[in-house]
């Protein structure tokens, strides 16, 4: 399934978040090991942080966007909880010390501005401002770092809340084109069908027409009639076709010239068509190639000069079935058997198909198709 705008947007913001919660992540391992690497709890800190860190992230990565209850869990574990054990357990009694543990409440407002509402934001951020003055107004830190810190915290969360507008608004800029596009595709391809049909019918249905008001042909002929009884299956299987508007136009183009191929070889052919699913470019020739087949095999062995197409669609499956009442013959003799092996079940294999036949002397032949198999 293609990718939406709005999924690409919080996958993007997944990533962001990642890497400022890694960078913030990199900064405490070099602070523990630099100056408070014998301090067992600050060790336990860190790998708290990094296991709160992990499972936000895992998670987000796995369903493609920041999940709101992990992310307050981060915001009340790392960027709250943290600072107080730092200072009460870990020895972190100075500005210095405790700035490791603190610069993760940036991170964690960052993430809580990219998957809350914008109310809640605002009470994550103010929670976060609130813990983070008293944490440095315990270890007697001065204005100008207390306001620094607590600056570039509620900054975070704004360039995060500023980031992910923008994401959404490509995203959403991006799923409009895409709908403009295959909207554009659409109408076209509307179009190139209405160019044909009118061609069909300029070729056939009115070039009969003229034929017989010019007084040229005459009209009560055995293959006037036939021809004109052609012409008139045609215009209704065209005229199913149009209505319709969901049917795939390539494959039921591909179908109905195998269906004419046969009527001008007099063969009349009954065909019915009834929502099929779109199929690939590449599958369409080859089903309407085998159909062709089966429908040749009605001329040429079934002894009947009439044969019943039927189209439809199977829980996604196409599904054609080529029905005569002509004299069948038993399954497994090569009556009627080899054209139908060679050309009807090879072309379904090849395309993923598959092919059943199934007859008895006397109760004719029905062939279905189905793809995928």
């Amino acid at each position: 399934m293609d990718e939406t705008g709005l999924h690409r947007a919080q996958t993007s913001m997944v990533l962001a978040t990642s890497l400022y919660r890694g960078s913030h992540l990199v900064a405490g391992i070099a602070g523990v090991v630099q100056h408070q690497w014998n301090r067992p709890v600050q060790w336990l800190i860190l790998a708290a942080a990094l296991s709160s860190s992990a499972v936000v992230h895992t998670t987000a990565r796995r369903k493609g966007r920041l999940v709101p209850r992990f992310v307050w869990i981060d915001v009340a574990v790392v960027g709250c909880l943290l600072p107080f054990c730092a200072y009460l357990w870990g020895g972190a009694h100075t500005p210095a010390s405790i700035a490791w543990v603190m610069l993760l409440g940036g991170s964690a407002a960052a993430m809580a501005a990219a998957a809350f509402p914008i109310r809640l934001v605002v009470v994550a951020t103010a929670l976060l401002v609130a813990t983070h003055l008293v944490g440095y107004l315990l270890v007697g830190a001065d204005a100008a770092v207390t306001g620094g810190h607590l600056n570039a915290l509620v900054f975070s969360a704004v360039v995060s809340g500023v980031l992910w507008w923008y994401f959404r608004r490509q995203g959403a800029l991006l799923d409009a084109a895409n709908e403009r596009a295959l909207a554009a595709e659409a109408h076209r391809a509307r179009y190139a069908e209405r160019i044909s049909h009118h061609q069909a019918l300029h070729d056939t249905v009115l070039a009969t027409l003229t034929a017989i008001s010019g007084g040229g042909v005459d009209a009560n002929t055995p293959e006037m009639r036939r021809r004109c009884a052609r012409e008139a299956a045609y215009l209704r299987r065209l005229v199913e076709q149009t209505d319709d508007q969901g049917a795939d136009s390539e494959l039921l183009a591909a179908l109905e010239e195998s269906v004419r191929a046969a009527e001008a070889l007099g063969l009349r052919v009954t065909a019915r068509y009834h929502e099929p699913p779109r199929v690939p470019g590449d599958v369409a020739l080859p089903f309407a190639r085998a159909v062709t087949e089966a429908l040749n095999n009605v001329r040429c062995h079934a002894g009947t000069g009439h044969a019943y197409l039927t189209v439809t669609g199977d829980s996604g499956r196409l599904v054609v079935t080529v029905v005569d009442r002509g004299r069948g013959f038993e399954p497994g003799s090569t009556g009627g058997g080899l054209g139908l092996t060679r050309s009807v079940h090879e072309r379904m294999r090849g395309i993923g198909g598959h092919a059943t036949v199934d007859s008895a002397p006397g109760e004719g032949v029905s062939v279905e198709l189905r793809w995928p198999r």
